[in-house]
């Protein structure tokens, strides 16, 4: 690629975050699209709506940057938790480092590649001139000036190792922090028991009691024992979206409490309005088909059957339990001590694992089965290595679209036009990295498909698994894929050989380097961009008001999608520093995405997603294992790079990083990982000492019991009802 080509990328992709920023600035003040862009202010009443015309509505305002830039860590802990300081700290770590490194990259190693002779071309024409002349391929061979490259190495490793371990050590120290302050919290006093054994005649309830009066009398406080509700959460999944594909219930696609709620409210609300041709439809699909019925006594009819057929349902289900129960405990240290010490005899009976928070538990799983659990393991492993092997045909796709001789070749009637100068510019340097990155939108949504089928117990589980997934599908696919796809293709046999791997990614991956900038200008600056604008959910909003004639109120404050982010940032940073001395010019692309990235989400976490759920911070660890990898990959290639280069001394010298960055690597797991995995006894006994003086500790203890009942078991009343009984729309989350 020329440097005309990555200058036209560039242009297209500032123009589109410029429209992005601008449409936002201006759509995120009418009043009509406040559930869009301030969800989660909405949701807590706190926003101001404003039905009048004003022109100062039509005129874009820079302000929310300023609030964005100026949200203090503090402000950010209280309203979206932990997870979010940490999400936000991700781009502030990051930054840290390619500012460094940007020093060190723009400043010393690009003019020293610049100025090589190794690939000859003219210095003249700079517009035309090809990327891997500002790459060290541009150095001449044996050169003094690869010294400065091996320096280099050694202190950018250096200086990011040095800031993993503050990282660490602060958000480690964060976490127990925020754990003094917290309130009591259920899941804190919580274990989960699976594979309870259960002698003839006795039942679930009565060996959990039997078993924990009897080795934990001191501090067991009660359980709560699984019930195959499966069949429950069915009927009312069947009957709900029966029911969301007529006239007023469209919008009603997942089984919760907040739809149920909804459901009446919209009911009562249709009722409240008394209008002859709003209650006028059809019974049939979509309400478009079947016979005529007045809506108001068709829902209300159908709202009364399916709280008969959940009534029933429910008698049956209190007589199925699952071997599995929640115990709860008088105090945290005695939870903890039931989780980390074997129960039984046999390891395979008594299983204890930490509570998740009452309202994250994934309770489909709960009634499966051993043996159901451990095929859609399997099936789970199958299908992502299916997915990944299907992806390889859009890589490969976007790997001849960066080639232009190969695309002549392909598709010979295509000579004329690619040899307009735009067009080849577009297709070389804007059109791969787009095509991949539309393909990899898809990925993420498919990634929690699969982690929810896997067997996890609470949707934090679900959605760290998912993170974890996307990330190995993304260095693989969008980094190894691409690089061996390109110049390295023919050299896979030689790179199942262990002892030539230096050399193969030597050679790969400079040669790749002009793509991924493409990549970063398109798939970082313009999707951080369109997050901001939230376009789909702005179509469907417009959909619902237009079509399904649905109010402000019907909305869901999203989640922030950390298994779609933070693989996104931690894969741009295995880009930064793998290219940080092949190819220098990658980096200042990089700092404006993490600059971009920081400022929309956290204008995001202050007004669109609210937590669901809260980790304490334990999507850092993935963070800085991929970091890890990065520095150790980055040795790799030197240690080829150098060798092309003939220069062997630097090569081997660059021999003990990777030995060394493991070794700390595994010094951190030591010291800080188990902080991440369970709060030590210190901090346990310590907080169970404090709570003795909370005069609402019995309070908490006493609702302790019923904190862990599914969902779809527990009662809601509704007034006004007519018939007395409590209405049980009721469904698992």
């Amino acid at each position: 690629m020329i440097l005309s080509a990555l200058l036209t990328s560039v242009g297209i992709n500032l123009g589109l975050c410029f429209l992005y920023f601008t449409l936002y600035s201006i759509l995120r003040k009418q009043p009509g699209n406040v559930v869009v862009y301030e969800p989660r202010w909405v949701a807590e009443e706190n926003s101001q709506h404003r039905s009048f015309f004003n022109l100062e509505r039509l005129l874009s305002s820079p302000g929310w940057v300023a609030r964005a830039w100026k949200l203090s860590e503090e402000e950010l802990l209280s309203i979206s938790g932990l997870d979010a300081v940490v999400f936000i700290r991700i781009f502030i770590f990051s930054l840290k480092v390619f500012t460094f490194a940007g020093i060190i990259g723009v400043f010393i190693l690009l003019p020293i590649n610049f100025v090589g002779n190794q690939l000859s071309t003219d210095s003249s024409d700079l517009i035309n001139k090809s990327l891997d002349s500002f790459s060290i391929s541009n150095v001449d061979n044996g050169s003094n000036w690869l010294w400065i490259h091996f320096s280099a190495v050694y202190i950018f490793t250096a200086f990011v190792c040095y800031l993993l371990y503050a990282e660490y050590d602060y958000i480690s120290s964060k976490r127990i922090t925020c754990f003094y302050a917290s309130k009591p919290q259920p899941h804190q006093f919580t274990v989960l028991v699976r594979g309870i054994p259960v002698s003839l005649g006795s039942s679930v309830t009565e060996s959990v009691e039997s078993f924990f009066t009897e080795y934990h009398s001191s501090t067991y406080l009660s359980h709560s024992v699984v019930r195959q509700t499966g069949k429950l959460q069915r009927l009312l999944w069947q009957e709900t979206v029966i029911a969301s594909l007529s006239y007023e219930f469209t919008n009603v696609v997942m089984i919760s409490q907040s739809d149920a709620d909804k459901w009446y409210r919209r009911l009562v609300k249709l009722k409240a309005k008394n209008l002859p041709h709003k209650r006028s439809g059809r019974d049939g699909f979509l309400g478009l088909f079947g016979r005529k019925v007045d809506l108001l006594d068709h829902y209300e009819k159908k709202l009364q059957d399916i709280e008969d057929n959940v009534r029933m349902e429910q008698s049956s289900v209190v007589e199925k339990e699952v071997p599995a129960a929640f115990v709860s405990f008088k105090s945290r240290y005695g939870a903890a001590a039931a989780v980390h010490i074997e129960q039984g005899v046999n390891p395979t009976e008594w299983v204890t694992e930490p509570a998740p928070e009452p309202n994250d538990v994934h309770w489909p799983f709960f009634s499966a089965s051993f043996l159901k659990r451990w095929i859609c393991k399997i099936i789970v492993f199958i299908a992502c290595i299916v997915l990944t092997v299907l992806f390889l045909i859009p890589v490969v796709i976007v790997q001849g679209l960066t080639n232009l001789d190969q695309l002549e070749t392909w598709f010979p009637f295509l000579s004329s036009l690619l040899s307009i100068t735009f067009v080849s510019e577009v297709i070389t340097g804007y059109l791969p990295s787009l095509i991949l990155q539309l393909f990899q939108r898809i990925v993420p949504p498919i990634m929690m498909m699969l982690s929810s089928v896997q067997g996890h117990n609470a949707l934090s589980q679900i959605q760290k698994s998912a993170c974890f997934k996307f990330l190995l599908f993304t260095i693989w696919n969008v980094f190894f894929a691409n690089v061996l796809s390109g110049s390295a293709l023919y050299q896979v046999n030689v790179f199942l050989e262990p002892k030539e791997i230096p050399l193969v990614l030597a050679e790969a991956v400079p040669s790749q380097a002009s793509f991924f900038i493409a990549y970063v200008v398109t798939s970082g600056w313009t999707s951080t961009a369109s997050e901001l604008f939230r376009l789909f959910p702005l179509i469907s909003i417009f959909m619902k008001k237009k079509f399904a004639g649905k109010d402000d109120d019907d909305f869901e404050v999203p989640s922030v999608p950390y298994h779609g982010q933070i693989p996104k940032i931690a894969l741009f940073g295995l880009l930064g520093v793998t290219y940080f001395f092949l190819a220098p010019l990658i980096l200042p692309f990089l700092l404006v995405y993490y600059c971009l990235g920081y400022i929309v989400f956290c204008n995001q976490l202050l007004n669109v997603y609210a937590p669901k759920f809260e980790t304490g911070g334990t999507f850092w660890p993935i963070v800085h294992g991929s970091m890890i990898f990065s520095l150790v990959l980055m040795h790799i290639i030197a240690i080829g790079i150098f060798g092309l280069k003939e220069l062997p001394l630097a090569s081997i010298f660059c021999v003990p990083l990777p030995f060394l960055t493991l070794l700390f690597h595994d010094y951190c797991q030591k010291r800080f990982l188990p902080i991440f995995k369970a709060y030590p006894a210190e901090c346990l006994v310590k907080k169970d000492h404090d709570d003795q003086n909370d005069p609402s500790m019995p309070e908490f203890l006493d609702k302790l019991v019923t904190a862990y009942r599914d969902p779809a078991l527990k009662p809601i009343n509704y007034s006004g009802r007519s018939d007395g009984h409590d209405s049980l729309l009721q469904h698992a989350a």
